[in-house]
């Protein structure tokens, strides 16, 4: 029996507390005033009285209720059931509390009429009968309004002094049933429904209104949260639907019950404990929803509007599938019955919805159902600890989730790992006890719980069958008629009340207490009744686990391999079990077979030792070791718990008297180190001797009887035991207890030792144990923590200099071990009730026996040692180059794979190439590893990765697990720039001094203290010079030449060099080079008009000196563009707009320029020095390059300093009081820049004051492409697309009155189009017909940085283009993101790291694009006539590769194998890009990381080679060659920042050196120069350039590609870039021995491994190939590939000649069909019609200069071409397409095919596209106007009015339309060219 209340209280207003501005309530009276003893009273009642404050109203408001739930210190639940009235305060209180508020509100307050204070009634219950308590409270208060004759002493004494038994219903005595039936003494009745199980929650209707105040979907994420202990708050204007709403949420979760903070009404003067770190499920009024805002990880459900919120920080774990499928489906036929039958044509007429309280039961039903489902054969994972005297039961997490195949799930992981299921285990682990609805669903409804397809009747029928025993439960009365209790009459809340509610006469409650109190000693004590039984246990986990379908078994054939190779190990077949070995390493992948391998070798022990020789030790151990390796921390499916006592029994002999056991060898696996894996094993041992102690009967059992006993459970022991418990004498009670306690403490023992059998390593004086997990190096570390591999790499990589075991000896490991060996004894001793003098006793012997181990492990590790090595693979050594030197031998060490799945052999398919096993080299040039794959199936191929050493980029330590056969200690990645990756880990063979001597020779390579000691400079010292007598004899005075040459360098520039090292360059041959540029250019002669001061300076050396100068790159390149020589420049020949200056022959004006530059004719060399001070490092504009058609230049510079753009563009008319240095030097910089303007022929004769008079009538650039965008749009693309130049975006020209309005107000990117915007103004604009088109003669592309802000004058005829480009260190940090995604070094599971995710986030296609659109724009405005300036940074990055790549897409030259060179040797090595600083080449560059600018441009060239295939002499491999060299430092090409330290170095001069020397070449183009005559591998066969062709690439993302040499790579030979080392490892023919064995040509390519390149070649090359094996059979000498490639192309000509005519009538340009020439399918040359590419006559040298002289141009134009071979009219097309054309008078519009003829200045046109015969022409030399037209009468109607256009000649006007206003503007533009050409 139980009190029904333990306190009644009444609160009310605390007047006295009125000022402090805060009201407070104050208990007025309590009954009983003395505490109960086993229930102390609450304190702090009075603030849940009124939870938001206590307050005056100026209305009477009508009574409430609602019940608060206290917690107290012991976790028990006080309902305190509050009913709060409102009453009347006389005037006195009311004058009084007007003086003593302060605040706004009380003044309010107080100046209403009448004012009220608020009283409670208070009930204090630990029982939850929420009905009861409503109208026991409601009587009383119904007693004092309405004055019922009842005394309110007799009524609360009563109510106080009323028990009523815990749990009853029908299963209770009837003689009971009056206690059940209460009355206070006014007249009432009442029932009180006891529940008959008080484990079930009582949820009354409280669950159904909680899904219907937030629906399915929210009250189950609410589930889950609660489950996985999230903080939860709910919000409602309601404190009745808080305190619901939580009850309800508790109710669902049963039979799980909630043990953290529990306030469904929350105060708000204790709103701070939101803030608590705990979990909680808290109410709060919605009124406080402002305070909420804030807390970030709390969900928050909202009653009243219906919603739930979940911070993005909170990661909510939701119910597994199909859990969470089906519980939605069945509580939605519960909610909404009528769901069923919504789609019936004929629904039934009466639907029998259930009533809200059923409802609620079957709600309850189906999550009583989910929680069954969910732990399904939970029993079977209890372990029995103890039995007496209380039993002990721990739950295996690990074999739950194994055996149902759960372990991946979050929701039930976190579930176990709760509070709510550590208690479900203590509650119901117990095996005697009494048992509710949930064991009974649990054990016997098993087949109820299944989901069955299209079963929602039979899934239904359960739920109302358990909501019928739910309900039962808790109304175990039918409806009982017999209840009474008065409420309060009508609107008496209203009526004004006489007096306030009486204080009770204390005396006489006290009164009615005693004597209940006296009444109850004299009765006997009420003892409960618990009916106890066995648990059942339920079904067995098998049957569940197979009923659910979560095993997925091994084939039969894979167990019986397992089988057979066990057998043959254990029959000493060792060949037989060599071969099964591969198979069973595989089939081990598997569950089954892992499980059947532990089974087999259980077999073979006896008398738990099992004595084995050495073979047969090594591959028990080897089986083992790739079982526990995939065996996770958890060990869930039991595998290492099986294997741990087979190594403990498996040995061998190593000497007499010494036995090595297998658990020296298998150490290294991560589940040793945990503590969960240790306790579960500790604790399914001591359940199997608990059992066996209770198994144990009297010797005259009968086997039958044995037999039934051994199927019994321990669990089922247990009960018997504790059914018999209380009937055994206390002798025996104390046997039984201590013979368990001593059978646990025995185990304790075992365990420790085997503890320091698996937790010791072999060799002790080493810290390998500390490297296995976390749990020996963290002292706090719990046995939940689990050890992952990241988290064991980490601590390996800080094992030496974080853990505190620097000088690691065996005291300190044995300390460690011992001291997690204790952990784990005081927990588990803890656990199972060990006493303190055993656990005492423990402890002291831990120590021993840990040290007793060492002794013996040290024996066996010296026997161990001398035992014959493992056979391991034999070390293959690599090739190496000429001059490359091993510079430490090879470390055995295992290839590891990384992120890239092609060579791994995984989903991709191919063989398992990786891992590898082999050997790391290092040599002075490259670090390489050579082996062969561990997969014995590919055991057989060689596997190489190499990289330059030079181009590592990042070297760091790894620590990789135990997943070979051998043990691992260490491992290191290196990754190179060159994409490569080399995840290499030593063998432990290798010592870590040695790794460490590695790592320090590597990083001493990679960053040498000087240029001088990189190996291209270390490999010249070391060979033998044959020739350097001969060097001196010939050329003594070239070492005087250098040193002169940096002297006065030094002198002129002021600052001084550290040369570490002075070089001897070889002789140079003065015989010149091979191209014909060289062999006819003038001779070098020093003019008088040089300065005095440098003429008198200059000797005989330096004369040489600037002879070798014009030897280079960019004196070769001026002579061919026709921009003088250096003979002619100095004799300042007025007829040439430009010369070359030696201004910077000693470069002392800028370091970085080449000695020999282009300038103006005009200026001076003086003012080019004072020039140069107005630009980033002294690099002043000059000219790079000049378009041979519209003679416009392209000009190179550094960015503008600040005070130079502001003087450049300073306004003329600004009056100053005297000259400046500033204003002089921006006056000659304007200068310079009009000198630029007037070099142009176009703009020679402008007197440069109104460039809209000045410029031609029209001038527009021919466009092949008629898909390119204008100017205008690649303006706006560049610039940001904004059309005001007022904007910011176009630096506008300066605001002045000398400009009309309409120029101003026009767009800038329409005017550089070379159109207007023609507006009329009111002041008398300009009209149509005298306005002319307006285009700057040269603009200046720059940072918009530099240019923001600054204003130009709008008489200058140059404008500036401000632009937003990368910067490099965006480029190096877009490099590392790239070559991450191209070569991760591990894969990733997170799809938010996909490789096409991770490339887009690299922003590298994106930089590309940028380039190449400012490039287009750079080629857009050349071929328009105008000239370009760029000056971006510092002029040596990014303006180098727009230069370079606006020169490659305008000229042809540029695009062949000589030109390419030729523009990289001039832009990027003369004009000063820093390699050797952006390639970090040494020590001190170091810091700077690699940026790779070069490579960037070299991308962006594969793009324009992608899309212009035929336009290219040099192929993709070709570019590949370059990219991997411009990394490697094989070459000194790219060593060094200029020529000026080039000079220093004594380099410049010697790269085409040493040509007698067939071994060694220092300069990559003469290597790649020897090799291109050896092969055609640099050739690109589709090479046929159209004549003057201008390229314009697409560049928007989606037109680029990946580079495939970031992410190809050929394991079978490395990388195929340094050809010498390539002809070794030509593929190899299988032997034809056996003539009969049939012959095939068929060849297996394995990705990644193969070069499908080398295997299958192209034809061409084939045919080469095999033209010249014939040749070498017959006895011929064999020709070079390139002659022979040319005897074929002049036959193929010859007979071309013949059968133009025939060609031309079936072939049409490929501009025809893609309208792009350059993007044909077919190889042909735009002259000759042929089915083969007939341009490829052209030498290394190729031109676009039509009217170059002498030798340069060795290749005659197409326009030649077509005068010599044919006249017929259809074969030279420069543009051809289909328009519409009116005829003549009175004549229909008709489509024609028109073809614009720019060699016979004709537009012809044919009846279609196939037809051959001409039907009209129109001459365009009679061309006047071409203009936009208007449609006319009978014109196509569904073409745009913008599509037609006119051309007018002197006979008629032509009418034309076109299919879109684009083509007709390609149209237009086409002609218009023509036009401007002629």
């Amino acid at each position: 029996m139980a009190r029904l209340a333990d306190y009644f209280l009444l609160v009310g207003y605390d007047l006295a507390k009125r000022g402090t501005g805060i009201g407070q309530g104050r208990i007025l009276q309590r009954f009983p005033e003395k505490d109960w003893e086993d229930n102390p009273f609450p304190q702090g009642i009075e603030l849940f009285c009124q939870p938001n404050g206590w307050q005056l109203s100026a209305e009477k408001n009508l009574p409430t209720f609602f019940i608060a739930v206290l917690t107290d210190i012991n976790s028990e639940r006080h309902y305190c059931s509050c009913f709060t009235f409102w009453e009347e305060l006389d005037s006195i209180q009311a004058i009084g509390d007007q003086r003593d508020g302060e605040s706004e509100e009380d003044a309010t307050i107080a100046s209403a009429a009448q004012l009220y204070a608020p009283k409670t009634l208070v009930l204090v219950s630990r029982l939850d009968h929420p009905e009861v308590f409503r109208d026991s409270l409601g009587l009383i208060y119904t007693i004092y309004t309405d004055g019922l004759s009842v005394s309110l002493e007799n009524v609360v004494g009563n109510l106080l002094t009323c028990t009523i038994p815990v749990t009853g219903g029908s299963q209770l005595d009837q003689e009971q049933n009056d206690v059940r039936t209460i009355s206070l003494g006014a007249g009432d009745r009442q029932v009180i429904q006891t529940p008959i199980c008080d484990s079930l929650p009582i949820s009354n209707c409280s669950v159904a209104l909680l899904f219907r105040q937030l629906g399915i979907t929210n009250v189950l994420c609410l589930f889950c949260a609660a489950l996985t202990e999230h903080k939860i708050l709910f919000l409602s204007q309601s404190y009745q639907r808080l305190t619901e709403s939580c009850r309800a949420l508790l109710a669902i979760m049963f039979p799980l019950r909630y043990s953290f903070t529990y306030v469904p009404i929350l105060p708000a003067q204790l709103l701070e404990v939101l803030s608590t770190p705990t979990p909680f499920i808290i109410g709060v009024n919605a009124l406080f929803r402002g305070e909420t805002q804030e807390l970030l990880d709390v969900v928050i459900a909202d009653l009243d509007g219906g919603t739930i919120t979940i911070p993005e920080c909170v990661q909510i774990p939701l119910l597994p599938e199909p859990l969470l499928h089906h519980t939605q489906d069945a509580l939605s036929l519960v909610l909404d019955p009528s769901l069923q039958i919504a789609d019936l044509a004929f629904p039934p007429s009466s639907i029998t919805a259930s009533t809200l309280r059923m409802q609620d039961m079957e709600v309850r039903a189906v999550f009583l159902r989910l929680f069954a489902q969910i732990l399904q054969g939970y029993r079977c994972c209890l372990q029995l600890i103890r039995v007496h005297p209380e039993p002990v039961i721990r739950f295996h997490k690990a074999s739950f989730l194994g055996q149902r195949g759960l372990v991946e799930d979050d929701f039930l992981t976190k579930v176990l790992e709760g509070m709510a299921f550590a208690g479900f285990v203590t509650e119901r682990g117990p095996p005697y006890r009494s048992i509710d609805l949930f064991d009974e669903l649990v054990a016997y409804e098993v087949k109820k719980l299944q989901y069955e397809e299209g079963c929602q009747q039979n899934v239904m029928k359960h739920v109302q069958e358990l909501a019928e025993k739910l309900y039962r439960n808790e109304n175990p009365y039918p409806a009982v008629s017999m209840h009474k209790v008065q409420r309060p009459s009508e609107g008496s809340h209203l009526r004004p009340q006489d007096k306030c509610f009486p204080l009770l006469d204390e005396s006489s409650v006290q009164w009615i207490l005693d004597q209940a109190a006296a009444k109850m000693q004299n009765a006997p004590p009420a003892v409960r009744v618990e009916k106890k039984c066995m648990v059942p246990p339920g079904p067995p986990m098998t049957a569940i686990v197979e009923r659910t379908g979560t095993v997925v078994a091994n084939s039969n054939r894979r167990l019986e391999v397992v089988r057979n190779c066990i057998s043959y190990i254990f029959e000493n077949k060792m060949l037989e079990a060599k071969k099964l070995h591969p198979a069973v390493l595989r089939a081990l992948k598997g569950r089954a077979a892992r499980q059947c391998l532990t089974q087999e070798l259980n077999l073979h022990v006896q008398q738990n030792r099992a004595v084995l020789d050495h073979q047969q030790f090594d591959f028990v151990v080897r089986l083992i070791n790739c079982c526990l390796q995939d065996c996770t921390a958890l060990d869930e499916h039991a595998i290492a718990a099986a294997l741990l006592p087979l190594v403990m029994a498996f040995c061998r002999k190593l000497s007499p008297g010494i036995t090595q056991f297998a658990y020296s060898c298998v150490q290294d696996h991560l589940i040793w180190t945990n503590m969960q894996f240790w306790e579960s094993m500790f604790y399914g041992d001591v359940q199997n001797h608990i059992r066996a102690l209770y198994l144990s009967p009297d010797e005259s059992t009968v086997n039958l009887d044995e037999l039934e006993e051994e199927e019994r459970s321990a669990l089922e022991l247990a009960a018997e035991q504790c059914r018999l418990w209380p009937t055994l004498p206390r002798e025996k009670q104390l046997e039984l207890i201590q013979k368990e306690e001593s059978t646990v403490f025995s185990q304790a023992i075992h365990y420790a030792n085997r503890m320091s059998y698996l937790l010791l390593p072999l060799d002790t004086s080493k810290t390998r144990l500390l490297r296995g997990g976390a749990g020996f190096g963290d002292t706090e570390s719990v046995s939940n923590s689990f050890i992952t591999n990241s988290m064991a790499g980490s601590m390996a990589e800080s094992a030496d200099t974080e853990s505190g075991f620097e000088d690691s000896e065996s005291s300190d490991v044995a300390h460690c071990v011992v001291r997690f060996i204790t952990r784990f004894v005081d927990k588990v001793c803890t656990e199972s009730g060990v006493t303190a003098d055993h656990l005492k006793g423990l402890h002291t012997m831990i120590p021993d026996i840990v040290q007793m181990h060492i002794e013996t492990l040290d024996a066996v590790h010296r026997e161990s040692k001398r035992l014959p090595p493992i056979q391991k693979p034999k070390l293959l050594r690599p090739s190496l180059l000429v001059g490359e030197d091993l510079v430490m031998d090879g470390l055995r060490v295992y290839l590891l794979p990384d992120g890239r799945e092609e060579a791994s052999g995984g989903s991709l398919g191919g063989p398992p190439l990786l891992p590898a096993e082999g050997a790391l080299f290092l040599t002075t040039y490259r670090c390489i590893f050579k082996g062969t794959p561990v997969d014995p199936l590919v055991a057989e191929q060689s596997v190489i990765r190499s990289f330059p050493i030079a181009s590592l980029t990042k070297e760091k330590k790894i620590s990789v697990t135990a997943q070979l056969d051998q043990y691992v200690q260490e491992g290191l990645q290196l990754r190179s720039c060159t994409f490569q990756l080399l995840r290499v880990a030593f063998d432990e063979e290798v010592p870590s001094e040695v790794t460490e001597i590695f790592r320090k020779h590597l990083h001493k390579l990679r960053f040498p203290p000087d240029v001088l000691g990189t190996f291209p400079f270390s490999a010249g010292l070391s060979l033998p010079h044959s020739t350097q007598t001969r060097t001196k004899d010939k050329n003594p005075s070239l070492k005087t030449l250098s040193k002169n040459l940096v002297k006065n360098a030094k002198k002129t520039i002021g600052r001084q060099y550290v040369t570490r090292r002075k070089y001897s360059p070889p002789s140079w041959d003065h015989r010149g080079s091979q191209n014909s540029l060289e062999q006819q250019s003038d001779d070098i002669s020093v003019s008088e008009e040089m300065e005095r001061s440098t003429l008198s300076t200059l000797k005989a050396p330096e004369k040489q000196a600037v002879g070798n100068v014009a030897e280079r790159a960019c004196c070769r390149d001026y002579q061919r563009m026709g921009l003088g020589t250096l003979s002619n420049s100095l004799t300042r020949a007025k007829n040439e707009p430009f010369r070359i200056s030696t201004v910077n022959r000693m470069y002392a004006v800028c370091n970085s320029y080449p000695g020999l530059l282009i300038v103006p004719q005009s200026i001076q060399d003086n003012t080019l020095q004072k020039i140069s001070r107005c630009y980033r490092q002294n690099r002043f504009p000059v000219v790079c390059w000049r378009s041979s058609r519209s003679k416009a230049v392209l000009l190179r510079s550094g960015g503008l300093h600040g005070k130079g753009v502001v003087g450049l563009f300073k306004s003329p008319n600004t009056t100053t009081t005297g000259p400046s240095q500033t204003d002089s030097t921006s006056l000659e910089q304007e200068k310079y820049l009009q000198a630029v303007v007037n070099s142009m022929p176009r703009y020679a004769d402008v007197s440069g004051r109104n460039t809209l008079s000045a410029f031609p009538s029209a001038h527009l650039y021919d466009s092949p492409d008629k898909r390119q965008p204008k100017l205008g749009s690649l303006m706006k693309q560049v610039m940001g697309g904004k059309e005001d130049i007022r904007g910011g975006k176009w630096g506008s020209m300066r605001g002045s009155g000398r400009i009309s309005a309409y120029a101003m107000n026009s767009d800038v990117g329409t005017r550089l189009a070379g159109r207007e915007f023609l507006t009329h103004h009111q002041n008398g604009g300009p009209s149509e017909s005298t306005l002319t088109p307006r285009r700057a003669a040269l603009y200046i592309i720059g940072d918009k940085s530099q240019l923001k802000g600054v204003k130009q004058d709008p008489l200058q005829q140059w404008e500036l283009v401000p632009i937003e480009l990368f910067d490099v260190r965006q480029v190096k940090a877009s490099f590392k993101k790239l070559m991450k995604a191209c070569v991760p070094s591990a894969p990733s599971a997170d799809p938010s790291m996909s490789y096409m995710r991770t490339l887009e986030d690299s922003e590298w296609i994106m930089q590309l694009h940028k380039l190449l659109q400012v490039s287009a724009l750079v080629v857009e405005l050349l071929d328009s006539g105008s000239s370009v300036l760029v000056g971006l940074e510092d002029g040596w990055d990014l303006t180098t590769q727009v230069v370079s790549l606006v020169q490659l897409l305008s000229d042809p030259y540029y695009r062949t194998i000589e030109g390419f060179r030729l523009l990289v040797e001039k832009e990027w090595l003369s004009f000063g890009h820093r390699f050797s600083h952006r390639g970090a080449h040494t020590a001190a560059s170091q810091s700077n990381g690699f940026t790779p600018v070069f490579l960037q441009f070299l991308d962006c060239v594969h793009q324009i080679h992608l899309q212009f295939p035929s336009e290219f002499e040099f192929s993709q491999y070709y570019l590949k060659f370059l990219a991997y060299h411009y990394a490697s430092n094989r070459f000194r090409t790219f060593l060094l920042d200029s020529d000026c330290e080039r000079i220093e170095k004594g380099v410049l001069y010697e790269e085409r050196g040493d040509r007698r020397s067939p071994l060694v070449c220092r300069s990559v183009w003469e290597y790649m120069e020897r090799l291109h005559k050896k092969t055609p591998v640099f050739y690109n066969y589709m090479f046929c350039p159209e004549d003057g062709e201008v390229l314009r690439p697409y560049s928007s993302v989606w037109g680029l590609r990946v580079w495939d040499y970031y992410t190809h790579e050929v394991l079978s030979e490395g990388p195929s870039y340094d050809w010498e080392l390539l002809q070794g490892t030509q593929p190899e023919e299988p032997e034809r021995s056996d003539s009969s064995a049939p012959q095939t040509k068929r060849k297996i390519i394995w990705p990644s491994y193969h070069a499908p390149a080398r295997l299958q070649m192209d034809a061409i090359t084939h045919l080469l190939e095999e033209l010249q094996s014939l040749e070498t059979d017959l006895g011929q000498v064999p020709e070079r590939w390139k002659e022979t490639w040319d005897k074929i192309k002049a036959a193929h000509r010859t007979e071309a000649r013949h059968e133009g005519r025939k060609s031309s009538a079936l072939l049409m340009p490929s501009g025809v069909s893609s309208q792009r020439h350059s993007l044909g399918v077919y190889l042909q040359e735009s002259g000759v019609g042929s089915t083969l590419n007939l341009s490829l006559e052209s030498g290394p040298s190729t031109t676009s200069t039509p009217s170059g002289s002498g030798k340069l141009g060795a290749r005659n134009s197409t326009s030649t071409l077509y005068s010599q071979f044919n006249t017929a009219e259809r074969e030279n097309r420069s543009y051809e397409g289909t328009l519409y054309k009116r005829g003549a008078f009175m004549k229909p519009w008709k489509p024609r095919w028109f073809v614009l003829d720019k060699t016979k200045h004709q537009l012809r046109y044919y009846e279609s596209r196939t037809d051959t015969e001409c039907k009209g022409e129109i001459d365009l030399a009679e061309v006047e106007t071409i203009m936009q037209g208007t449609p006319t009468l009978g014109a196509p109607k569904t073409v745009d009015e913008r599509a037609f256009f006119d051309l007018k000649t002197t006979r008629r006007v032509y009418n034309f339309c076109a299919t879109d206003p684009l083509f007709a503007q390609q149209w237009i533009d086409r002609i218009q060219s023509c036009l401007s050409d002629a």
